[in-house]
């Protein structure tokens, strides 16, 4: 298999293609498990198709550009994960294919193969929660195309003005996935230590990176939505953490191949000695990029390989160097590849299928949307569940901003607050639900503090839940 990827040839395009859609079948001949975020970037898509504005209508915290992408999807196909799978697909297929282009453009390995692409791909399936479309998955896109214009300056030797190109991918990657933000400080090293940039060229990459926030930073602004963008996107990525939803040996085992082939990679550079200037230090660039990504660890919501996307590309690119290093017509090479590749699908197949029995590692059972039990009559029905959700939502409909408990937390868990109070009030004004699911005990002081609502909203003959009077 690697020998076969080692010929130059242009039909090579047309092999990772369909490489890729080999190893993302199972995905569609038997379905996979819907997940807790994925639910809720669906939420959030249909919140907004419904006219109500990200983070002062539909209180989460998804990155904007993200929540953009999920309300086109809403608006063009309704509720369907495949949709957020088949849109995935296309994103890791851009990502492959760029990757593999700049590296084989640029010359970055003295052999230019379609190996890089390969292992790409390959890295690409290392779990099967990296089949939907997450903003991780979408700003690791912007981020390769910042790489990208990194190695054409490197590879010209002189800082042109497209530093302001590489900011601006930059900035629109931090839109999609707020922790991407860390790279414009690895944007900053890389001009500073591997090229030759002036004072003027840092501002242009910082003003480029700067700029599509401020644009949407005027947008919500002028809608009203400065404070709520402030509360439920920026202080909420050191506020927010879904600790429920880790899993540490799923993600343990899904990283431990990239990462590993990856290491073995960046040192056998160190006893190569065939490398020109420029491809030196663009592995220098990327040994950056991982140290940067490993910051942004902290800022991840929760724990799971989808949220480890960002390290894809340095790892693909150092196990590149690793399965070039060996002589053409070696063995080893080969071995180590097919295993390398029959463990990430078995993974993946554990994942999906659970092929091993007795065994939860890979299964992400914390992160699995489990169905809710909800009597027959509340199906189809606008409804807001006090606590964390975990499946009610599945076959009815979100309503009132309060969609992400955490931040949700803010208001429904002041109710001594007046503001808090008045809010509530205006927001069940605004989007009635017609059942609240009451999983924190809050109605009563609720119902006590706000008169009208009481009025409105009287317990059901299921405990715990309250429905709303004709």
């Amino acid at each position: 298999m690697l020998s076969f990827f080692r010929v130059n040839a242009k039909y090579q395009i047309i092999s990772l293609v369909v490489f890729f859609l080999l190893l993302r079948l199972p995905f569609f001949l038997g379905g996979a498990p819907l997940l807790i975020p994925e639910h809720s970037w669906m939420l959030v898509g249909e919140q907004m198709q419904h006219g109500f504005m990200l983070y002062r209508d539909v209180w989460d915290n998804v990155s904007p550009f993200s929540g953009l992408v999920y309300w086109l999807l809403d608006s063009l196909f309704g509720r369907q994960q495949w949709v957020y799978q088949l849109a995935a697909v296309a994103v890791s297929l851009v990502q492959i294919l760029y990757f593999n282009y700049v590296i084989y453009a640029r010359e970055v390995f003295p052999e230019r193969t379609f190996i890089p692409g390969a292992i790409y791909a390959l890295f690409l399936n290392i779990s099967f929660d990296l089949g939907t479309l997450s903003p991780m998955l979408m700003a690791n896109t912007f981020l390769l195309f910042a790489f990208g214009s990194i190695v054409k300056i490197l590879v010209r030797r002189e800082v042109t003005n497209q530093v302001f190109e590489m900011g601006i991918y930059i900035g629109i990657a931090t839109l999609f996935y707020l922790p991407a933000s860390l790279f414009m400080i690895w944007a900053f090293l890389a001009l500073l230590f591997y090229t030759g940039s002036t004072i003027r060229h840092h501002l242009l990459g910082l003003f480029g990176s700067v700029f599509p926030l401020l644009m949407v930073v005027l947008f919500f602004y002028m809608n009203d939505g400065v404070e709520s963008l402030n509360r439920n996107l920026l202080t909420s990525v050191f506020q927010v953490k879904q600790y429920n939803l880790n899993d540490f040996s799923s993600l343990l085992a899904s990283l431990l191949l990239p990462l590993g082939f990856g290491i073995m990679g960046f040192m056998r550079i160190f006893t190569t000695l065939r490398f020109v200037n420029y491809q030196t230090r663009i592995q220098q660039v990327m040994a950056l990029w991982f140290i940067v990504a490993v910051f942004s660890i902290p800022l991840m919501q929760y724990l799971a390989p989808m949220q480890f996307v960002i390290f894809i590309p340095p790892s693909a690119f150092f196990a590149t160097h690793y399965f070039q290093s060996f002589k053409k017509k070696s063995i080893a090479d080969e071995v180590q590849f097919m295993l390398m590749g029959a463990i990430i699908v078995l993974i993946q197949y554990q994942g999906l299928r659970g092929v091993l029995p007795g065994v939860s590692m890979g299964k992400l059972e914390n992160l699995r949307v489990k169905p809710a039990a909800l009597p027959g009559e509340i199906q189809n029905k606008r409804i807001l569940v006090l606590g964390q959700h975990s499946g009610e939502y599945v076959n009815n409909f979100t309503a009132t901003p309060y969609l992400n408990w955490d931040l949700a937390s803010y208001d429904l868990m002041n109710l001594d607050n007046f503001d808090s109070v008045i809010h509530v009030y205006d927001n069940f004004q605004k989007d009635p639900p017609d059942f609240v699911i009451d999983k924190s005990n809050i109605m009563p002081k609720l119902l006590n503090r706000v008169p009208a609502l009481k009025r409105q909203y009287v317990p059901s003959p299921w405990k715990g839940i309250y429905e709303r009077k004709l």
